[in-house]
């Protein structure tokens, strides 16, 4: 059970540096209204070539205060070696890079690049300012270990 508990906070740890990511780069999207956008974040050098993170959406909408309401999010993150670690979609979420928050009423869906941790739910929150991910309804944890022996019911 531990191990399971190790592997669910390392998810949501990811999750929370991939939001942080996030606000790195959202402040480089352009102000007004953007379709079909991808934003590439890149590893400090000598790994320069290397993308550490993508954006990328079908829809990017200005809101007052310089809010940006993101039409199905894609966010995904890269180790060194190119493979994917995280990868994080909403079919919309409202982001605030001026107050470090992302949040939407809708799904969201974290998976590992590996495909052994799933985490889904409805209604999220994310604080930079706090590194806290909150998801609020119908949040459902699929962690995959093969040879894994279930105890309980």
């Amino acid at each position: 059970m531990k191990f399971k508990a190790a592997i669910f906070y390392s998810a949501i740890g990811a999750a929370i540096f991939l939001f942080a990511s996030v606000n790195d780069r959202a402040q480089q999207l352009p102000v007004g209204h953007a379709t079909d956008f991808t934003s590439n974040q890149y590893f400090e050098p000598p790994n320069g070539q290397q993308v550490k993170m993508r954006l990328s959406g079908a829809e990017a909408l200005p809101l007052p205060g310089g809010s940006l309401d993101v039409r199905q999010l894609r966010v995904e993150t890269f180790s060194l070696d190119g493979k994917a670690e995280v990868i994080v979609r909403a079919p919309q979420c409202n982001y605030s890079p001026f107050d470090g928050m992302a949040n939407s009423a809708g799904h969201m869906e974290l998976q590992t690049g590996d495909g052994k941790v799933h985490v889904e739910g409805d209604g999220f929150l994310w604080r930079q300012t706090s590194s806290s991910l909150t998801i609020s309804n119908h949040v459902h944890t699929l962690i995959d270990m093969p040879g894994a022996t279930m105890i309980g019911s």
